[in-house]
């Protein structure tokens, strides 16, 4: 999957989506397999990206920690709806301290120079996986056919180790049934040509679905032929399959008098940077150049496919690949 940070506008279409059709009941109620982050951020769980995980550079696993459900997920709470149809205050009917998007829209910086991004985020559902690796039960597997990476319920047993070695904490532990549980990427749409629910119902169009070895798949032209869609935290060393088209850096910086400055980033390059690694420099590079080609009346294959004109050009999910054949429904 590819996401083009640039058209997000954090509506959280995709998160319901995916919470009504995956994770509303049976012990999963708090978890999100999408979310959607506001970045400069904690994210969800609460400061995920320094809870440890994935692979050093030898290719050793790393230490990591299992989130905390009430500090780190936050437990879900109910509004008082009764209540505010009687025109009381309208307030939580618990004293909540964490939880998703807790700090949504906060970003960074001072007026008038704040910003903020949205940051989508599911099961990378990696190359080299280390909630895999990590497993003691060998509970986790990858399809062959392609590349999703599930859990086998009947062979997990809870032991966790898979949440602690995930870099991206995107295993979740249900409580109800003492069992790991993650993104399956829609593995039952998939067999029928569909899109995962999320990428199906972004409001934005701003996610890709395809095989990186469809040369005619947008995702493999946005990944390697024009190589502005790029992994997040590829320190990690888990090889991420889920790609994101940077955010440009969008308007200028003002001066203590109101006057832009010419030449500033409201979004700093190097934050970027620490997300996304040093491609994002040339990733962002050919942004800028494909878009100035378009101000300059030229025609740009990058910007007409990142504007999705046509939602189905979006998904080449049921197209042939080299060397496998889908799975047959029976």
């Amino acid at each position: 999957m590819v996401m083009d940070l640039n058209k997000c506008i954090g509506c959280q279409t995709c998160t319901v989506a995916c919470k009504t059709q995956w994770t509303n009941r049976n012990g999963r109620e708090g978890m999100y397999w999408n979310n959607v982050e506001t970045k400069p951020g904690d994210g969800f769980p609460r400061k995920w990206e320094g809870m440890g995980g994935g692979f050093d550079e030898g290719g050793n696993l790393k230490d990591g920690v299992v989130p905390s459900r009430y500090s780190d997920y936050g437990v879900p709470w109910d509004y008082n709806g009764d209540e505010i149809l009687r025109a009381q205050e309208f307030k939580p009917q618990t004293d909540p301290k964490v939880g998703p998007n807790w700090d949504e829209d906060v970003g960074a910086g001072d007026f008038p120079n704040s910003y903020f991004f949205y940051l989508p985020r599911i099961c990378n559902h990696c190359s080299n996986p280390s909630c895999l690796a990590a497993c003691p039960r060998e509970a986790i597997f990858k399809r062959d056919q392609d590349g999703i990476v599930l859990v086998d319920l009947n062979r997990c047993e809870g032991n966790r180790m898979c949440i602690a070695a995930c870099p991206y904490k995107k295993i979740y532990f249900n409580t109800k049934l003492s069992k790991s549980e993650k993104c399956i990427f829609c593995f039952p749409r998939i067999e029928k040509g569909l899109p995962p629910a999320c990428a199906d119902q972004c409001v934005g169009r701003i996610r890709f679905v395809g095989y990186l070895d469809d040369v005619e798949s947008q995702v493999y032209k946005l990944v390697h032929q024009y190589k502005v869609a790029i992994p997040l935290h590829p320190e990690y060393g888990t090889q991420a399959n889920v790609y994101y088209v940077p955010p440009m850096s969008g308007p200028r910086r003002f001066d203590k008098a109101g006057k832009p400055i010419e030449g500033s980033e409201r979004i700093p390059t190097p934050y970027l940077e620490s997300l996304f690694g040093p491609a994002v420099h040339d990733a962002l590079k050919t942004l800028h150049a494909e878009l100035d080609k378009r101000k300059a009346g030229e025609h740009s294959e990058l910007l007409d496919t990142l504007i999705a004109y046509k939602h189905s050009d979006m998904f080449r999910i049921g197209q042939p690949r080299p060397g496998f054949k889908l799975p047959v429904l029976k």
